[in-house]
């Protein structure tokens, strides 16, 4: 039997943030959160009853242990980890903000134990025929190091040497690398997936403005054997199967609590319908109904009940208000 369905990659941090709309300057205390994109999705799967697994390089502390404890008890398996004696986990903060004032996100992951690892880390026996259906990482993996870029590339060659499929999300983060660094970055590891996840603001960025039948329909001839699925904010979502035929699933309404990772939450849902029985409009349902009720939960982790996202994604229409 398969070990796991789906086998993420990527670093998780910790992530500090000042309770209410409290400033970084006046807090006296700050909100603990687990975050990080990648095992932000392993553990929607995992919520969704997918056997999911994740890896990454955490540095044997109990800093390192906080977070590797908090995504195993949603159900993730975390035996792949690997562990580094004497090095730091990546820290960020979260200045949460009402309109006007911006909400702030400040890193402080430099050198992280994560970013300092090499492709010689990747645990050995992993990556064989069988052992799992999809492997899925994000442009940040790419992004973080030249190291973690190495080791997310060989990790690639190697599930897709063994038959696994592979599925990327661009994830676009301006603070850790430009434009025109991820397009360079994220085109390697595109052509090589099988389904691409790329928000309609991240094509822009990347690859200039576009309506967004444009962008999907240049991304599909760009790459012609993955499945193209892009996230339009408050317009929802489509995609483009292979044939040309272009689905279209608006949006959920949601009361935003927490937004960081709901595009994570999307990936999570989408790719539990689609591993389920590659109906991809019916992925679409369950991406947005996942995302939309993430923004209604706080912090970072998509932890959601099958039976509210089963329900939601049945009734996806758009517009209908989550109370």
């Amino acid at each position: 039997m398969t070990q796991y369905d789906v086998l993420t990659f990527g670093e998780s941090m910790m992530r500090l943030t000042p309770p209410g709309q409290l400033r970084i300057e006046q807090t006296r205390s700050f909100d603990i959160w687990v975050g990080g994109a990648e095992s932000n999705s392993a553990v929607g799967l995992a919520r969704l009853g997918m056997k999911a697994a994740w890896l990454s390089r955490l540095p044997a502390s109990p800093m390192g242990r906080y977070i590797a404890n908090r995504i195993a008890q949603h159900g993730v398996d975390v035996s792949q980890v690997v562990w580094a004696e004497g090095e730091r986990l990546g820290i960020y903060f979260h200045e949460k903000a009402q309109a006007p004032r911006a909400s702030e996100i400040i890193y402080d992951r430099k050198d992280s134990a994560m970013s300092r690892m090499r492709p010689g880390d990747l645990p050995d026996g992993l990556f064989k025929a069988g052992r799992a259906r999809l492997f899925h990482s994000t442009g940040i993996t790419l992004a973080i190091s030249a190291s973690a870029r190495d080791t997310l590339h060989e990790a690639m060659r190697r599930a897709k040497s063994v038959g696994w499929r592979f599925s990327f999300d661009t994830n676009y983060r301006s603070k850790l690398w430009s434009g025109a660094e991820a397009a360079a970055g994220c085109d390697s590891a595109m052509a090589q997936a099988d389904v691409i996840f790329c928000p309609l603001g991240d094509y822009e960025v990347l690859y200039g403005a576009a309506s967004a039948r444009d962008a999907i329909a240049t991304l599909a001839a760009r790459f012609p054997d993955a499945l193209i699925v892009m996230t339009l904010g408050i317009e929802g979502a489509q995609a483009l199967r292979h044939g040309g035929e272009l689905l279209r699933q608006p949006a959920i309404q949601a009361r935003e609590v927490g937004r960081i990772g709901g595009g994570d939450a999307f990936a999570a849902g989408f790719l539990y319908a689609w591993l389920r029985d590659g109906d991809v409009a019916d992925a679409l349902k369950w991406g947005v109904a996942m995302s939309a009720l993430k923004y209604t939960i706080p912090g970072d982790l998509p932890l959601v009940d099958y039976a509210a996202v089963a329900s939601l994604a049945a009734g996806a229409s758009g517009g209908g208000l989550i109370r």
